[in-house]
Protein backbone atom coordinates (compact mmCIF):
# COMPACT_ATOMS: atom_id res chain seq x y z
CA UNK A 1 0.00 0.00 0.00
CA UNK A 2 1.29 3.44 -0.89
CA UNK A 3 2.40 5.67 1.95
CA UNK A 4 1.30 9.26 2.38
CA UNK A 5 2.91 12.05 4.40
CA UNK A 6 0.84 13.91 6.98
CA UNK A 7 1.69 17.29 8.50
CA UNK A 8 0.51 18.12 12.01
CA UNK A 9 0.28 21.54 13.64
CA UNK A 10 0.89 20.82 17.32
CA UNK A 11 0.07 23.01 20.34
CA UNK A 12 1.26 22.08 23.81
CA UNK A 13 1.88 23.23 27.35
CA UNK A 14 5.49 22.19 27.87
CA UNK A 15 5.43 22.40 31.68
CA UNK A 16 5.31 18.65 32.33
CA UNK A 17 7.63 17.57 29.48
CA UNK A 18 11.36 17.17 29.01
CA UNK A 19 11.17 19.10 25.75
CA UNK A 20 10.20 17.91 22.28
CA UNK A 21 12.78 15.27 21.44
CA UNK A 22 12.57 11.64 22.61
CA UNK A 23 14.80 11.06 25.64
CA UNK A 24 15.58 8.20 27.99
CA UNK A 25 15.20 10.26 31.15
CA UNK A 26 11.69 11.67 30.83
CA UNK A 27 8.46 12.05 28.92
CA UNK A 28 8.54 14.26 25.80
CA UNK A 29 6.11 15.71 23.26
CA UNK A 30 7.58 13.62 20.44
CA UNK A 31 7.31 10.41 22.47
CA UNK A 32 3.63 11.07 23.23
CA UNK A 33 2.87 11.76 19.56
CA UNK A 34 4.67 8.58 18.50
CA UNK A 35 2.85 6.49 21.11
CA UNK A 36 -0.62 7.81 20.31
CA UNK A 37 -0.17 7.75 16.53
CA UNK A 38 1.11 4.16 16.61
CA UNK A 39 -1.94 3.19 18.67
CA UNK A 40 -4.35 5.08 16.40
CA UNK A 41 -2.96 3.89 13.06
CA UNK A 42 -2.03 0.35 14.08
CA UNK A 43 1.51 0.70 12.74
CA UNK A 44 4.82 1.88 14.24
CA UNK A 45 4.90 5.64 13.67
CA UNK A 46 7.60 8.22 14.33
CA UNK A 47 7.18 11.93 13.71
CA UNK A 48 9.80 14.40 12.46
CA UNK A 49 9.53 17.73 14.28
CA UNK A 50 10.35 21.14 12.85
CA UNK A 51 11.55 22.60 16.16
CA UNK A 52 13.03 20.68 19.10
CA UNK A 53 11.78 22.93 21.86
CA UNK A 54 13.46 22.66 25.27
CA UNK A 55 12.07 21.35 28.54
CA UNK A 56 9.32 23.65 29.82
CA UNK A 57 8.88 25.59 26.56
CA UNK A 58 5.37 25.91 25.11
CA UNK A 59 4.02 25.99 21.54
CA UNK A 60 0.92 27.19 19.76
CA UNK A 61 2.04 25.85 16.40
CA UNK A 62 5.00 23.51 16.18
CA UNK A 63 5.08 21.33 13.05
CA UNK A 64 5.58 17.58 12.70
CA UNK A 65 5.29 15.13 9.81
CA UNK A 66 4.98 11.36 9.58
CA UNK A 67 4.38 8.73 6.92
CA UNK A 68 1.52 6.26 7.07
CA UNK A 69 -0.23 3.59 5.01
CA UNK A 70 -3.49 4.26 6.87
CA UNK A 71 -6.56 5.02 4.79
CA UNK A 72 -7.86 7.47 7.37
CA UNK A 73 -8.39 10.87 5.68
CA UNK A 74 -5.61 13.29 6.64
CA UNK A 75 -7.98 15.93 8.00
CA UNK A 76 -9.66 13.38 10.31
CA UNK A 77 -6.44 12.33 12.01
CA UNK A 78 -6.39 15.46 14.19
CA UNK A 79 -9.79 14.62 15.69
CA UNK A 80 -8.93 10.98 16.37
CA UNK A 81 -5.47 11.75 17.71
CA UNK A 82 -6.76 14.40 20.13
CA UNK A 83 -8.96 11.72 21.71
CA UNK A 84 -5.81 9.82 22.69
CA UNK A 85 -3.31 12.55 23.56
CA UNK A 86 -2.88 14.01 27.05
CA UNK A 87 -4.93 17.18 27.51
CA UNK A 88 -1.82 19.40 27.47
CA UNK A 89 -1.06 18.38 23.85
CA UNK A 90 -3.55 19.13 21.07
CA UNK A 91 -3.33 18.86 17.28
CA UNK A 92 -4.63 22.06 15.67
CA UNK A 93 -4.56 20.75 12.10
CA UNK A 94 -3.70 17.62 10.13
CA UNK A 95 -3.19 17.69 6.36
CA UNK A 96 -1.55 15.70 3.59
CA UNK A 97 1.64 17.14 2.06
CA UNK A 98 3.90 15.92 -0.79
CA UNK A 99 5.89 12.75 0.09
CA UNK A 100 9.20 14.65 0.03
CA UNK A 101 8.06 17.63 2.11
CA UNK A 102 10.31 18.05 5.18
CA UNK A 103 9.82 20.80 7.79
CA UNK A 104 13.55 21.38 8.27
CA UNK A 105 14.46 21.38 4.57
CA UNK A 106 12.31 24.21 3.27
CA UNK A 107 12.34 27.98 3.60
CA UNK A 108 10.44 29.15 6.65
CA UNK A 109 10.17 31.83 9.25
CA UNK A 110 9.57 31.11 12.90
CA UNK A 111 8.04 33.41 15.52
CA UNK A 112 8.68 33.07 19.24
CA UNK A 113 7.32 35.13 22.11
CA UNK A 114 9.00 35.55 25.46
CA UNK A 115 6.55 36.77 28.12
CA UNK A 116 7.56 38.69 31.25
CA UNK A 117 5.20 39.53 34.11
CA UNK A 118 6.03 42.77 35.93
CA UNK A 119 4.62 43.21 39.41
CA UNK A 120 5.37 43.76 43.08
CA UNK A 121 4.58 40.10 43.74
CA UNK A 122 4.34 37.02 41.50
CA UNK A 123 0.94 36.12 40.05
CA UNK A 124 0.29 32.38 40.59
CA UNK A 125 -1.78 31.84 37.42
CA UNK A 126 1.01 33.32 35.29
CA UNK A 127 3.89 31.36 36.81
CA UNK A 128 3.93 28.59 34.18
CA UNK A 129 3.77 30.91 31.14
CA UNK A 130 5.81 33.98 32.04
CA UNK A 131 9.00 35.04 33.83
CA UNK A 132 8.37 37.22 36.89
CA UNK A 133 10.36 40.45 37.29
CA UNK A 134 9.77 42.74 40.25
CA UNK A 135 12.27 45.40 39.20
CA UNK A 136 10.99 48.22 36.97
CA UNK A 137 12.16 47.91 33.36
CA UNK A 138 13.08 50.66 30.92
CA UNK A 139 11.06 49.41 27.96
CA UNK A 140 12.27 52.10 25.56
CA UNK A 141 15.89 51.10 26.15
CA UNK A 142 14.96 47.47 25.55
CA UNK A 143 13.34 48.44 22.23
CA UNK A 144 16.45 50.39 21.21
CA UNK A 145 18.64 47.38 22.00
CA UNK A 146 16.33 44.97 20.17
CA UNK A 147 16.72 46.81 16.87
CA UNK A 148 20.46 46.07 16.80
CA UNK A 149 19.63 42.36 16.56
CA UNK A 150 17.55 42.65 13.40
CA UNK A 151 19.15 41.58 10.12
CA UNK A 152 21.75 38.95 9.24
CA UNK A 153 24.32 38.43 12.00
CA UNK A 154 26.57 35.86 13.56
CA UNK A 155 24.64 35.01 16.73
CA UNK A 156 27.32 32.86 18.33
CA UNK A 157 27.18 35.03 21.49
CA UNK A 158 23.48 34.13 21.76
CA UNK A 159 23.99 30.36 21.43
CA UNK A 160 24.41 28.00 24.37
CA UNK A 161 27.98 26.73 24.62
CA UNK A 162 28.50 23.26 23.18
CA UNK A 163 25.72 23.38 20.57
CA UNK A 164 26.65 21.42 17.43
CA UNK A 165 25.77 23.60 14.43
CA UNK A 166 27.38 24.12 11.04
CA UNK A 167 26.92 27.89 11.14
CA UNK A 168 25.86 30.45 13.75
CA UNK A 169 24.74 32.94 11.08
CA UNK A 170 21.00 33.64 11.24
CA UNK A 171 18.56 36.21 9.86
CA UNK A 172 16.30 37.92 12.38
CA UNK A 173 13.45 39.73 10.64
CA UNK A 174 12.09 41.55 13.67
CA UNK A 175 12.48 41.89 17.44
CA UNK A 176 9.55 43.72 19.03
CA UNK A 177 9.06 44.61 22.69
CA UNK A 178 5.37 45.12 23.39
CA UNK A 179 3.59 46.11 26.60
CA UNK A 180 0.35 44.26 27.32
CA UNK A 181 -0.77 45.61 30.67
CA UNK A 182 1.53 44.15 33.34
CA UNK A 183 2.96 41.75 30.75
CA UNK A 184 5.92 42.59 28.56
CA UNK A 185 6.24 40.48 25.41
CA UNK A 186 9.47 40.10 23.42
CA UNK A 187 8.48 38.80 19.97
CA UNK A 188 11.28 37.48 17.75
CA UNK A 189 10.81 36.40 14.13
CA UNK A 190 13.64 34.78 12.18
CA UNK A 191 14.61 32.17 9.60
CA UNK A 192 15.93 29.89 12.32
CA UNK A 193 17.30 29.97 15.84
CA UNK A 194 20.30 28.57 17.65
CA UNK A 195 20.10 26.55 20.87
CA UNK A 196 18.61 28.82 23.61
CA UNK A 197 18.99 31.85 21.30
CA UNK A 198 15.63 33.48 22.06
CA UNK A 199 16.00 32.92 25.81
CA UNK A 200 19.49 34.48 25.75
CA UNK A 201 18.15 37.43 23.74
CA UNK A 202 15.41 37.85 26.37
CA UNK A 203 17.91 37.62 29.23
CA UNK A 204 20.17 40.20 27.60
CA UNK A 205 17.31 42.61 26.85
CA UNK A 206 16.19 42.27 30.48
CA UNK A 207 19.64 43.40 31.60
CA UNK A 208 19.28 46.43 29.33
CA UNK A 209 15.86 47.13 30.84
CA UNK A 210 17.38 46.94 34.34
CA UNK A 211 20.18 49.36 33.43
CA UNK A 212 22.94 46.73 33.61
CA UNK A 213 23.77 47.20 29.92
CA UNK A 214 23.25 49.94 27.35
CA UNK A 215 21.42 49.45 24.04
CA UNK A 216 24.66 50.45 22.31
CA UNK A 217 26.42 47.40 23.77
CA UNK A 218 24.50 45.03 21.49
CA UNK A 219 26.84 45.32 18.46
CA UNK A 220 29.81 44.59 20.76
CA UNK A 221 28.06 41.47 22.06
CA UNK A 222 27.46 40.24 18.50
CA UNK A 223 31.05 40.99 17.47
CA UNK A 224 32.49 39.14 20.49
CA UNK A 225 31.11 35.80 19.21
CA UNK A 226 31.31 34.46 22.76
CA UNK A 227 28.50 33.20 24.98
CA UNK A 228 30.09 35.01 27.95
CA UNK A 229 29.52 38.39 26.28
CA UNK A 230 25.70 38.14 26.37
CA UNK A 231 23.28 38.07 29.29
CA UNK A 232 21.81 35.09 31.16
CA UNK A 233 19.49 32.50 29.64
CA UNK A 234 15.97 33.51 30.67
CA UNK A 235 13.82 30.71 32.22
CA UNK A 236 12.06 28.34 29.82
CA UNK A 237 8.54 28.95 31.15
CA UNK A 238 8.26 32.38 29.49
CA UNK A 239 8.94 31.07 25.98
CA UNK A 240 6.28 30.01 23.46
CA UNK A 241 6.74 29.00 19.83
CA UNK A 242 3.92 30.95 18.22
CA UNK A 243 3.98 29.88 14.58
CA UNK A 244 5.79 28.60 11.53
CA UNK A 245 5.34 30.15 8.10
CA UNK A 246 6.53 28.15 5.08
CA UNK A 247 7.15 29.67 1.65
Amino acid sequence: MEKKRIRLTVAYDGTNYHGWQVQDNGITIEAELNRCLSDLLGEPTEVIGASRTDSGVHALGNIAVFDTESRMPAEKISYALNQRLPEDIRIQKSEEVPPDWHPRHCESRKTYEYRIYRGEFPMPIKRLYSHFIYRPLNVEKMREAAKYLEGKHDFKSFCQTGAQVESTMRIVYSVDVEEQGADLVIRVCGNGFLYNMVRIIAGTLLEVGQGKRTPESMPEILEARSRSAAGPTAPACGLTLIKYEFY
